[in-house]
């Protein structure tokens, strides 16, 4: 295993973390109730990931089991407290509610000390605005930290750039959980003002956000060989000396081999990764209309999140990655700040943005062609329904729920 300095905190940690969120029935409500399937696979877990090195572990509270999962898992392995480091997250908007989510979290986990507390979605302006403000979450973390029970404080982020780069600029934060890979380069110049500040860089699933790696179009396979893709973006990322570690949900055994097969000893600019790099350079630069991701268009009147959209467009034209592409965008409009905009066909074609594209490319018949070959009403209607059925369950009486 590789390790790396996490920035200010001066932290090494593993250059691969184990992430918490994908452990069996992990999203299954009620928190602490616990099936054995369960327990097994993430004792399993995170027994292989301790024997091959790996010593950072991250969960959050809004990974319904995961914290108590953990919890379980550390107790019944019995691991001395010095041989790994972990990371939790949670959304407080108060004191008082900072405090008491942070007690549930260290019963949960079964812990007298959080070594890494992230805020968890500083997504816009006004979540940025309530976790900063005086008196506030932030604060009270602080607070908390000269207590003891939390070693260090950062946050996590799918924000804007602009926002994230306010964040960092804060100087209240550690470490920032982010997304930057191949596939979304859009976040460089946070990930090296993270760098200038000595602020440790986590990147948040670069498998699965990345590009859903695991089963890459044909066209990426070729592009990538001799590397997996999985490999070409683990180093991609890893060839950023500002970034420390990369998050990946391992939750079966066989996902450890194709993940370690990133680490290259340190050297991850050598030829192969060269060589792959300017190949898929070759066929992004082929992109016909091809969106840069300037976000000088938004606004948008009709609140269409138009670069992601038209990111999705970049991948379909240059790299064939129709599965990436039609499942992230059948998110939209059902995960709120966490991903927001509306769908393509919301358009009006009010042609607000096109003074604005540097590119001068047709926005409007950009994204009404993308929404036809990316929309796909089954999924649309079946993520409906699963949040009708949360909005039901969360009103049950707290006795039903549990």
């Amino acid at each position: 295993m590789e390790y790396r300095r996490f920035g200010r905190t001066n932290e090494m940690i593993s250059v691969i973390t184990l992430g918490g969120m994908r452990f069996k029935n992990g999203w299954v409500p009620p928190r602490d109730h616990l099936p054995a399937e369960s327990i097994k696979n993430c004792i399993e877990t995170t027994r292989q990931a301790l024997e091959l090195g790996i010593n950072h572990i991250e969960t959050a509270h809004g990974y319904v089991k995961s914290e108590h999962l953990y919890g379980m898992a550390l107790k019944e392995l019995n691991v001395p407290r010095d041989q790994y480091k972990m990371m939790t997250k949670g959304a407080p908007m108060t004191a008082d509610e900072t405090k008491e989510l942070v007690e549930s979290q260290l019963n949960a986990l079964q812990l007298d000390t959080i070594d890494f507390y992230g805020w968890h979605g500083i997504n816009n302006a006004e979540r940025l605005k309530a976790a900063v403000k005086t008196g506030g979450p932030v604060e009270t973390l602080y607070r908390l930290k000269e207590q003891g029970v939390i070693r260090h404080i950062g946050f996590s982020t799918h924000a804007p750039l602009e926002i994230i780069l306010q964040a960092l600029n804060t100087d209240l934060f550690s470490f920032v959980n982010l997304h930057y890979y191949y596939f979304f380069q859009r976040n460089l110049a946070a990930v090296q003002l993270a760098g200038e500040k000595d602020i440790g860089v986590f990147i948040i699933s670069p498998n699965e956000k990345g590009g859903l790696l695991w089963k890459p179009s044909e066209k990426v396979r070729q592009l990538t060989h001799p590397l997996t893709a999985i490999e070409f973006n683990g180093r991609f990322c890893l060839g950023h000396p500002a970034i420390t570690t990369l998050s990946m949900g391992m939750h079966e055994p066989e996902h450890f081999a194709q993940n370690l097969a990133i680490l290259n000893g340190e050297h991850y600019l050598s030829d192969d990764e060269q060589t792959v790099k300017a190949e898929m350079d070759v066929s992004l630069n082929a992109i016909s209309s091809r969106c840069t991701l300037c976000s000088e268009c938004l606004p948008c009147p009709e609140d269409i999140n138009i670069p992601e959209v038209l990111r999705f467009r970049n991948l379909l034209e240059g790299f064939d990655m129709e599965d990436y592409s039609r499942y992230r965008y059948n998110m939209l409009e059902e995960k709120g700040h966490w991903f927001p905009g509306s769908f393509a066909d919301k358009c009006t074609e009010c042609g607000d943005c096109l003074p604005k594209c540097p590119e001068n490319l047709s926005i409007p018949q950009l994204l009404k062609e993308t929404h036809r070959r990316l929309f796909d009403r089954k999924a649309y209607f079946k993520s409906k329904l699963m949040d009708i059925a949360k909005k039901i369950y969360s009103l049950l009486p707290y006795r039903l729920r549990h």
